[in-house]
């Protein structure tokens, strides 16, 4: 049986696209039997560029087709939604049902500009000083700093400890990590850190010597010699690795095959219940108010 043609998901947006990209792809993680591919029109400001967007779907008649869309300006929307009709295309208006809600609520009637900027929001410094703090204490950096997090990740090198600690910190979330290696104990401060901010990450064994085959090879071969990507050692490793966690009385994480955002919502998950658990609480971000 032949496989089924990738459905195309166009996403036509006055701005950067970004929204209904996020949002598109968090959709096609319930249909995993099938394949897609994410086509954005972005900046669409003028009726040219729509028109011109609008032929791409005239090209390919009998493929599978959707489109997703985020315009402000209602002539614009007029004509996607005339043109989907015409083609027999489902598609989805993303903006227009959100902005009429926000409407009803205020008793205001929305500008509707296009591209206009979300500007500064009440938590945009917090998140930047969360990413600065996350940059300065990658990799077990400065020990002396964990006290300051708000959360602390810990696992074995390739883990998925880094890109964690960013996408926290842009989150708004004071993250660092520490690498556990076998044969060297971890720095004392991490023992002094609240055991509730702390969250153990660990990974398959073959997933994890793929990552760190991809690292060998990125430098030049360095580490083929101390069994950094052997998978006989990995499996010692990641037993040693979960020792030293159990004694920081960690929960862990699995990172193989998890999307950094869900793995990010999870470790979210996991502190806030373990802070209310302590009768503590992780620190709410500017702006935000987090009911779990």
């Amino acid at each position: 049986m032949a496989a089924a043609e990738p459905l195309q998901v166009h996403i036509f947006a006055d701005s950067t696209g970004e929204s209904a990209t996020r949002i598109a792809r968090a959709a096609i993680t319930q249909f995993p039997g099938r394949e897609f591919s994410l086509v954005r029109h972005r900046r669409m400001v003028t009726l040219e560029h729509v028109h011109k967007a609008l032929e791409t779907l005239r090209d390919r008649p009998g493929h599978p087709t959707a489109v997703l869309y985020t315009l402000v300006d209602h002539q614009m929307v007029a004509i996607v939604q005339e043109v989907c009709l015409e083609l027999g295309i489902p598609s989805a208006d993303l903006m227009t049902d959100t902005i009429r809600a926000l409407e009803h609520a205020t008793g205001v009637e929305a500008d509707a500009v296009a591209r206009r900027p979300v500007g500064v929001e009440a938590d945009y410094f917090t998140r930047v000083a969360a990413i600065d703090f996350a940059v300065r204490n990658d990799d077990g950096a400065a020990p002396g700093a964990l006290r300051e997090a708000d959360m602390v990740l810990v696992g074995a090198s390739r883990s998925g400890k880094t890109p964690l600690s960013m996408y926290l910190g842009y989150l708004g979330y004071k993250t660092a990590n520490v690498p556990l290696v076998p044969g060297i104990a971890p720095p004392e401060e991490l023992f002094t850190v609240d055991r509730w901010r702390i969250v153990g990450l660990t990974m398959k064994a073959e997933q994890l010597q793929v990552t760190r085959n991809q690292r060998v090879r990125a430098m030049g071969g360095f580490g083929t010699r101390d069994g950094y990507a052997d998978l006989a050692t990995i499996y010692d490793e990641l037993d040693e690795v979960s020792a030293i966690q159990r004694k920081l009385g960690c929960p862990i994480v699995d990172t193989t095959g998890v999307a950094l955002e869900e793995l990010a919502s999870r470790i979210l998950d996991l502190v806030v219940k373990r802070a209310a658990s302590s009768g503590s609480s992780l620190r709410l971000l500017p702006g935000v108010v987090c009911k779990r």
